[in-house]
């Protein structure tokens, strides 16, 4: 079974309503992207769009490699505490 990707700007228009989600799923502590997808049931490359979106904004901060070649995510609010 072929997965067919999405346009990226399907994708982009999500990432308000995606928020709310990805907030959710980092309230406990980091994940990394990978992790992230799996918690909310979306796909790693959709993931990464709103991350980096989240991300650029300050919503989220990037926290030092945990040598498995993927950075987590925290809340840029927790990350502060």
């Amino acid at each position: 079974m072929t997965q067919t990707l999405r346009d990226p700007r399907e994708i982009i228009r999500e990432e308000m309503s995606m928020h709310g989600v990805i907030t959710a799923a980092l309230a406990d502590g980091p994940l990394t992207v990978p992790q992230l997808a799996e918690a909310i049931g979306r796909p790693a490359d959709e993931v990464v769009f709103w991350v980096m979106g989240m991300r650029r904004y300050g919503h989220l901060v990037e926290l030092p490699d945990e040598d498995d070649g993927y950075f987590p995510y925290a809340l840029a609010k927790e990350a502060s505490k």
